[in-house]
């Protein structure tokens, strides 16, 4: 394995674990740094796919014993019946309207100053969101009703726009509809289990000609910073939104996509 390709793998690696679970886009990241790595062909649209999934198997990691209990009493206990059909509707919405629009949205959106357009009006987004004067109703994710599923489900679908953020769609969206930060940010981390696996497992079928077992040292190195960069992700964003809001996140969003607009524009780098 080439040096060079392994660092960048390394690198998207990391970029992907640490912003999958942020307010931030990770598909928005990777397209802009992949462009500055020139890794945006098709086999570099695959390793992404597959680089995703482990930062998935990290929340299923830290995770692990909240899911297999679920798992375990799923056919008698109410709460963990609850819990699957919640994940269920949630998912649904952006599964429909991703299969249906993916192609079109990738034709025309997957670019660093669409992305950067969105990145800015995510963050004005949730600038506005945030601003708003509100008592949380909903405390921890067992709370949650099927209509509030429902609702997250629908704010999941702008998601679909690259550099708007799953993550961020879903954590406005349960803030909007009454969950505390908290809570709307550990359902945003188990809705992620089964939209990205399944848009993983899509994806992946639709691009298994593009798939050599040559690359399998790539995607290792990939898969491997992803998953740690993931888990380190997870964790600290727990630890702060317990105490605090996500304005950062919001600056941090406008901040970079005025970054990618302005050396567009003036040509300082070739998008």
């Amino acid at each position: 394995m080439d040096l060079i390709v392994a660092i960048k793998a390394l690198i998207l690696g990391v970029v992907e674990g640490l912003t999958e679970f942020l307010p931030v886009s990770s598909t928005g990241h990777l397209i802009v740094v992949g462009s500055l790595l020139n890794w945006n062909d098709e086999k570099g649209e695959v390793f992404e796919i597959v680089i995703q999934f482990a930062a998935i198997l990290a929340i299923c990691w830290v995770y692990r014993q909240r899911l297999w209990k679920v798992i375990t009493t799923l056919p008698r206990e109410r709460k963990s019946q609850l819990f699957t059909w919640n994940l269920v509707l949630a998912f649904l919405p952006a599964a429909i309207l991703g299969v249906i629009f993916i192609g079109t949205v990738k034709k025309y959106l997957f670019a660093p100053v669409p992305v950067a357009t969105a990145f800015i009006v995510g963050g004005i987004l949730i600038l506005l969101i945030e601003s708003r004067k509100r008592a949380a109703r909903i405390e921890n994710i067992d709370a949650i009703k099927p209509p509030d599923a429902l609702w997250i489900g629908i704010a999941q679908t702008l998601s679909i726009i690259p550099g708007t953020s799953r993550s961020g769609a879903t954590i406005m969206g349960g803030l909007l509809r009454g969950l505390s930060r908290p809570a709307a940010t550990e359902f945003s981390f188990f809705l992620a289990i089964p939209t990205i696996f399944g848009a993983t497992v899509f994806q992946l079928w639709k691009a298994r000609h593009l798939l050599n077992v040559d690359d399998l040292a790539v995607i290792g190195v990939g898969s491997i910073a992803s998953f740690i960069s993931a888990m380190i992700a997870v964790r600290a964003l727990l630890r702060y939104v317990s105490a605090h809001n996500f304005k950062v996140f919001a600056w941090y969003r406008i901040a970079f996509g005025f970054v990618i607009l302005g050396t567009w524009y003036f040509g300082v780098v070739k998008w």
